[in-house]
């Protein structure tokens, strides 16, 4: 399958699709407000009572998504970018935890969730930093503020403040992310309801003091003046934990029970508010989890085929290599678009026992194009090939299916970031007056999804720019039947003596395009 040339067709039909499902009319859901708790990491198999009796009973109570989806990469920024927006990477312009932009930092990459950056890029982009408008701002244009709170700083790109002065609605509106509260005077209050105590920063395994300060910020500081119509809660772990001590762990399953502690204490301030039985409730992860087999270094793969590669490019000149490593996927970078330096990291990287699967910039014979995972390939500072990671079904040595190559991190650690199924099966629960009881869906569902549901449920119209979908099986009102096609795209090349052979399984539904897995090898053929 010649998968470049296929492709132009096959996003045409997409997209028109995609239109077509947006532009349906808007059916206001009963609930007056709308609750996303984000577990970081969460994988949907550990939904069991013993380990978080809160989201099992509304998993079993509510509708619990078995077939869900990340956005690829399965890092926390994209799928943080994608929570708020409903779109891929290639839209929203947020592609990676770490991203290379020259016009923000010509010698190395950039984190792409911290102020600096954030505030940078947006001052270079005319406030387009995140190049849509996100559900926050679409809630609070339309009259309703929004408080968003998370441990970690993705929640910053939910709402970047830029807007704080325009409206009630605008000024009304509290982002915490890390401890950074905006507008800076919110802070106060966030102190107050966490007995005049700071957040704590130093992060541990399980990450319980921030996870509950940030919790505590939301709960008994934002909402007493009472709930929005739209709040958001993101806490740290499993993710966190799971990185330094794995999938399965005794610390990872002590960081699952303690949040689901922190989603009981914000079930329990809904009930006291008597608000339970008006308010949706999303729990959802970022991305699922794979635990590291070894680790691999790509940039002295490309070193050894004499390719001046490296990590941050402190005297650049063309045909330099730059490598940016996000554990289970890299972005790559050639200086000045060298094309035979470009087609020589491919050769490279198609005979490494590290690679799983290749996205390229151009077309290059056993690679898929960018676009074919929602990357814009065409794009002034797009890389020139992403990069997934190799990973197997084995266990590890506690019998947790799932083993990834890792380009960051080792045993007995975890991470994600790659095509593996373990990474790109993550967790969504929904339970509400708008949502079915007792309910497990077989229909595939993406991070995409998350925000024109929630605009749906709401009654604000949905911008035509979402790449995802309304969770119209789980409504409790109407019994739509979405239409589901399941796809394989394979591409192969011989090298020499050898073959390189990689695949991608997708998931199209009702126009949303959801990433299922994705794996490549190198045999003797």
């Amino acid at each position: 399958m010649n998968t470049f040339r296929q492709l132009a067709p096959i996003a045409a039909a997409v997209a028109a699709a995609s239109s077509l499902a947006i532009t349906e009319a808007q059916a206001k859901g009963t609930a007056e407000h709308v609750v996303m708790v984000v577990f970081d990491g969460m994988r949907p198999d550990y939904i069991r009572p013993q380990y978080c009796p809160n989201l099992y009973s509304l998993a079993t109570n509510g509708v619990f998504f078995r077939r869900h989806h990340p956005a690829f990469v399965s890092t926390t920024i994209v799928n943080g970018t994608a929570l708020a927006t409903g779109t891929h990477p290639g839209r929203s312009g947020i592609i990676a935890n770490s991203d290379y932009r020259q016009e923000l930092n010509f010698l190395s990459p950039v984190a792409s969730e911290v102020l600096d950056t954030i505030r940078r890029g947006d001052l270079l982009t005319g406030g387009k930093y995140v190049s849509v408008d996100t559900v926050a701002e679409i809630i609070q244009d339309a009259g309703h503020h929004t408080y968003i709170a998370g441990t970690k700083s993705v929640t910053l790109l939910h709402d970047r403040g830029v807007r704080k002065t325009d409206t009630e609605a605008h000024k009304n509106s509290v982002t915490l992310g890390r401890g950074l509260s905006m507008p800076r005077a919110a802070g106060d209050t966030l102190k107050k309801a966490n007995d005049d105590k700071g957040f704590p920063d130093s992060f541990a395994t399980p990450n319980v003091g921030s996870d509950n300060w940030t919790t505590r910020a939301l709960v008994k500081g934002l909402w007493k003046k009472g709930v929005p119509k739209y709040s958001v809660l993101w806490l740290s772990d499993p993710d966190l934990t799971q990185h330094a001590k794995g999938v399965g762990s005794k610390e990872a399953l002590e960081a699952i029970a303690t949040s689901d502690r922190h989603l009981g204490d914000l079930l329990k301030e809904l009930d006291e508010r008597k608000l339970r039985e008006k308010t949706d409730i999303f729990v959802v992860s970022d991305h699922g989890f794979t635990n590291i087999d070894r680790e691999a270094d790509i940039v002295a793969a490309l070193k050894n085929a004499k390719l001046n590669a490296s990590t941050r490019n402190d005297n650049p000149e063309k045909g330099d290599v730059l490598v940016v490593n996000l554990a289970g996927s890299a972005l790559i970078y050639v200086v000045d678009r060298d094309e035979a330096v470009v087609r020589k990291t491919a050769d490279v990287l198609q005979q490494c026992d590290f690679t799983g699967t290749i996205f390229s910039r151009i077309p290059i014979e056993g690679t898929f194009p960018m676009e074919l995972v929602r990357y814009n390939g065409a794009g002034k500072g797009s890389p020139d090939f992403v990069v997934s990671m190799r990973w197997s079904d084995n266990a590890n040595e506690a019998g947790i299916p799932g083993l990834l190559v890792s380009n960051g991190g080792g045993r007995p650690g975890g991470t994600h970031g790659s095509l593996s199924r373990y990474d790109m099966n993550n967790t969504l629960v929904a339970s509400g007056p708008d949502l079915k009881r007792g309910v497990v869906s077989d229909v595939p569902s993406g991070n995409i999804d998350l925000a024109p549901t929630v605009l749906e449920v709401l009654g604000i119209a949905i911008p035509q720019h979402v790449d995802g979908r309304v969770l119209r099986e789980a409504f409790v009102q109407g019994d739509h039947k979405p239409v589901v096609k399941e796809q394989r795209h394979e591409a192969r090349r011989r090298i020499g003596f050898l073959e390189w052979s990689q695949y991608l399984k997708t998931t199209e539904v009702d126009g949303a395009l959801y990433f299922d897995e994705g794996n490549g090898a190198v045999t003797f053929p």
